[in-house]
């Protein structure tokens, strides 16, 4: 951990001592935030116009949709900035419903589309196909678990007797959970349903409300300045498009490997919802109010993707 904070400081530094910073940090408050978004907007159209002209208008759209996901983040830590805790009821039950909505997701958005598109490649093989891809993206999880330090989130006590230490180990891990469900949104767009795509992308964006409080409150209760703390919690996010558009490309260069892509997304959203967010609906008691929102989060997805089949 101490390894992680130091390159992180020494990243922080270079930059700071970086001339152009300094003169940009220099600038009339008006003007330096006016410079900022001009290089801002100049780099996004830079980006997006290159991925249109290299791999079309679904990637762009895809893309798009991954970083909106991953700024629902940042949504969901703003009443952070006017609450210094929340019940465990009310969390729990937002968990449980960010549970049953990913549950849904990956059912109709990516299961049952995977095998489909299996099908089509390798008749009568798209079940095992897409199997295999679920146990590789398990698996990927479970190695990525273990070799990178981080928390679950049922081993987050109460901010006000945490360490900083242990809430930036928890921070790793929701950062290290995003990436899966970014790509899962970049393969599913990049199978060219746009249908599909778009209630996935929804899906991990209400997911991801409550993982952006779940970042922001503890550091509020260690004395964080609250809007750096909601900025923290949306960088969390925003690994979500580099996911995505890793997910995205692939599947749209390489489009025999969309089933197993569509699988192991799945697996890695499921290896997620099993070992970190129905764990933590479950550690503070009241679990059957998570488990009624699990079900009315599963319920609200599927009538989602039929509506907009």
């Amino acid at each position: 951990m101490a390894n992680i904070q130091a390159f992180f400081n020494n990243q922080f530094s270079n930059i700071q001592s970086n001339p152009n910073y300094q003169k940009i940090k220099s600038m009339p408050p008006t003007q330096r935030w006016a410079t900022i978004g001009g290089i801002f907007l100049i780099s996004q159209i830079l980006v997006f116009g290159l991925l249109y002209l290299l791999f079309g208008k679904i990637v762009v759209i895809g893309f798009l949709a991954s970083i909106l996901a991953g700024l629902a983040t940042g949504l969901g830590a703003l009443p952070a900035l006017f609450f210094k805790d929340i019940s465990d009821r009310l969390f729990n039950s937002l968990l449980g419903a960010a549970a049953g909505v990913m549950l849904a997701a990956t059912a109709f958005s990516l299961l049952v589309p995977g095998i489909d598109y299996g099908n089509q490649i390798w008749p009568g093989k798209g079940l095992w196909v897409v199997s295999a891809g679920m146990l590789i993206g398990a698996i990927f999880l479970h190695f990525a678990d273990q070799r990178l330090p981080h928390l679950h989130f049922d081993s987050i006590p109460a901010a006000n007797t945490e360490s900083l230490q242990k809430i930036w180990l928890f921070i790793i891990a929701i950062t290290i959970h995003n990436f899966p469900e970014g790509m899962s949104v970049g393969v599913s767009f990049g199978s060219g349903d746009m249908k599909n795509g778009i209630v996935l992308a929804i899906a991990i964006a209400l997911q991801n409300i409550p993982e952006g409080l779940a970042v922001a409150l503890p550091l509020i209760g260690l004395g964080y300045n609250k809007w750096k703390a909601v900025g923290i919690a949306t960088l969390t996010g925003l690994v979500e498009p580099v996911g995505g558009l890793l997910g995205i490309t692939m599947v749209t260069v390489f489009s025999s490997v969309l089933p197993l892509a569509m699988g192991f997304a799945a697996g890695a959203m499921l290896f997620v919802i099993s070992e970190e967010i129905i764990p933590e609906t479950h550690a503070k008691g009241r679990s059957r109010y998570a488990t009624f929102s699990l079900m009315i989060g599963f319920i609200i997805m599927m009538t989602l993707d039929n509506l907009l089949s």
